[in-house]
């Protein structure tokens, strides 16, 4: 499931811009155009992009703490509940 692992992969990343951006010296125009740019994609795989914030809610954990394999695991388990 290759949507999952680019979209956590994307997540975290937008995580990290989004950190990044409330830093001290304000936005810089490469990361706010990069976050454009993450966005656009997880909007192309929003059932993995859910799979993935669903997974996190269900095991309380953060998101930049899972892996795309417990992201497949809980939603496999969810599946079969």
């Amino acid at each position: 499931m290759q949507s999952v692992d680019e979209a956590l992969r994307l997540l975290k990343r937008q995580a990290e811009l989004e950190t990044a951006m409330k830093q001290r010296g304000g936005i810089r125009i490469i990361e706010e155009q990069e976050l454009h740019w993450v966005r656009r994609r997880l909007a192309d795989a929003p059932e993995a992009a859910r799979a993935i914030v669903e997974a996190a809610h269900g095991l309380q954990r953060p998101i930049d703490e899972l892996s795309a394999s417990e992201v497949r695991l809980w939603a496999g388990a969810k599946q079969v509940a």
